[in-house]
């Protein structure tokens, strides 16, 4: 059995001072909070979105940069009847498209999804022909900024970032290509 000899007494009459302690319940709750560690880690990293919150703008306010904006890809999920897809550069607006919306329910496993894929296939389109950063060398990734309102369901923003997401480029790392999602998505602020 583990313990530990905390030393000391049994000299001039006195009683010993030595007594163990037992290690084997320490040992316990210690494999016990490595393998929560461990679980919760993996688990964390299972149910994360690649969404980011970059704000089009200068890197810091107190530099003057004079550059030219890119284009984005606003999709306003606003109306229930149909998606509106506008360009923009700036503030100057380029091409605007309507898709119509037709919510698609599917059940994958025991979980149900919605899917766009009308959706979809427009953005995947509109990339096609406005997209900017096409060459698989090119490090940037267009925008696409979603905008919807506070009370629209989880299930719902989900179905749109994976339609923003079903377009797709190649992208070159350490001289492998692979094919990668078009586009960055944040979210508009309301």
């Amino acid at each position: 059995m583990g313990g530990v000899d905390v030393g000391g007494g049994g000299n001039g009459g006195r009683r010993s001072t030595d007594s163990e302690v037992n290690m084997i319940p320490f040992i316990d709750l210690l494999m016990v909070t490595i393998s929560f560690l461990l679980i919760t880690a993996v688990w964390s990293q299972m149910a994360r979105l690649n969404a980011d919150a970059q704000v089009p703008g200068p890197p810091r306010p107190d530099e003057q940069v004079n550059v030219e904006p890119e284009k984005q890809l606003h999709v306003h999920m606003n109306d229930p009847n149909v998606f509106k897809l506008v360009w923009k550069q700036g503030g100057t607006v380029i091409n605007t498209t309507d898709v119509p919306r037709k919510d698609n329910l599917v059940k994958e496993g025991a979980t149900k999804v919605i899917r766009f894929p009308e959706l979809a296939e427009k953005i995947e389109q509109e990339w096609k022909t406005t997209g900017t950063h096409r060459e698989g060398s090119d490090k940037k990734f267009d925008q696409a900024v979603l905008h919807c309102d506070n009370e629209v369901p989880y299930v719902y923003i989900v179905g749109v970032i994976d339609a923003i997401y079903r377009a797709k480029r190649d992208y070159t790392v350490g001289g492998k290509a692979e094919k990668v999602p078009s586009f960055n998505v944040t979210f508009a602020v309301n």
